[in-house]
Formats: structure tokens, sequence, C-alpha cells
């Protein structure tokens, strides 16, 4: 499992997470979690890696409107 960069949301590392919580190494930069399988229910399992990773609190709406990696990592970013 590669480490997490706690200062800064990075793609790769909220990637990492995706991989965790649906327990699939199919996960790309721009995978979205929904298409992969993810519902509602499991992506509460993502928002609080999240928070418990980075420090920031998002809701399942943020999530919704980016539900990748990448779209992730840019709304933790501006968050934090």
């Amino acid at each position: 499992m590669s480490s997490v960069d706690t200062t800064t949301a990075d793609v790769a590392g909220v990637a990492e997470i995706f991989r965790r919580v649906l327990e699939s190494s199919d996960v790309e930069a721009d995978s979205d979690f929904f298409l992969l399988g993810g519902d509602s229910l499991i992506a509460t399992r993502v928002l609080s890696a999240v928070a418990r990773v980075y420090g920031v609190e998002l809701t399942f709406d943020d999530f919704a409107l980016a539900p990748t990696p990448t779209g992730l990592a840019r709304l933790i970013a501006t968050a934090g």
C-alpha cells in the first residue's frame, strides 16, 4: 500500500483510498467512483478516510460533483 501525503491531497493518495474502499486495483486518476460500483453508503467510507487522512470534511454532495480521485484531490486542496 502506498503512503498518503497528509498535508496536501494528491491524486495518488485519493486513488489509494478508492482502491482500499472499493477493494479494487482498477482505479485511475479519472476513474468515476460510482461507475466502479461505488454507492452512497460506500462513499461515506471514502469521506471518512478523507477526513481522517487530510483533515478535511467534505459532504456527499461535494463527492457526487467530483467522484474521481482528481476531482476529490482538487476539492481537498481548496478546502484545506
